[in-house]
């Protein structure tokens, strides 16, 4: 099955205690609309290089909502780099074992896409190896 649709995300620094650590550390809030209708909450960490538009990230992130109707939550699990803007690698996959309620077996990919200043989604998914 794949869904489709548009995401908005708010993005919130992590205050570091004892000064600026080796890593930034952001709290997301993602509002999903389209096939997926749901709230992501998570927590990104990241880095950028000394060559601008180099950096890594990675996040872990629990969507709650429903899926082609089908209502429950489960975790994404995101590894992305990008070198000097050019080279964008992303790699977004449900934990496994991670869903509840009608969406239990659930295993997939996620793929943001950009769209100008829109965030679109493709998320590639099977139900109980269906």
């Amino acid at each position: 099955m794949i869904a489709r649709g548009t995401f908005d995300v708010k993005v919130t620094p992590i205050p570091m205690e004892g000064g600026a650590g080796r890593f930034g550390r952001l709290l997301l809030d993602k509002q999903i609309h389209g096939d997926l209708e749901a709230q992501g909450e998570g927590e990104m960490m990241g880095t950028e290089t000394q060559v601008k538009g180099s950096a890594g990230y990675v996040a872990i992130e629990r969507i709650v909502g429903t899926l082609h109707g089908k209502r429950g939550s489960f975790v994404l699990q995101h590894k992305s780099t990008m070198r000097a803007g050019a080279d964008f690698k992303m790699d977004i996959t449900v934990v496994p074992d991670s869903g509840t309620d009608e969406l239990t077996g659930i295993a997939g990919r996620f793929t943001i896409l950009f769209e100008g200043k829109n965030h679109l989604y493709e998320f590639d998914y099977t139900l109980d190896g269906k």
